[in-house]
């Protein structure tokens, strides 16, 4: 099983894939503590993100912030919340 911080360095790498399953495997292991699984959740979230797969990507944030609200998930989420908001008159109107 990979650890918190090769997961990161796999997603600095764009290594989405690899980096989703790692996370994952730590998600679904047993007897692992919180912080752990709320980080775990955070980098699953991030690798659905660098995959484009925003609705995945929030969901995860959404776990990783029950476990840990003031975590990274939260600011995470906040901000890609503001990015699907995002509107500007002039896009819609030429």
């Amino acid at each position: 099983m990979k650890t918190i911080q090769e997961i990161k360095e796999m997603l600095s790498r764009s290594e989405g894939e690899q980096a989703l399953n790692a996370a994952s495997e730590i998600i679904e292991s047993k007897g692992i503590g919180r912080d752990t699984l709320a980080n775990a959740y955070y980098l699953r979230g991030n690798a659905y993100r660098q995959q484009g797969n925003v609705r995945m990507a929030l969901n995860s944030y959404l776990e990783a912030m029950e476990l840990d609200p003031d975590g990274p998930a939260a600011e995470a989420y906040r901000h890609l919340q503001e990015l699907l908001a995002y509107y500007h008159k002039d896009y819609y109107n030429p």
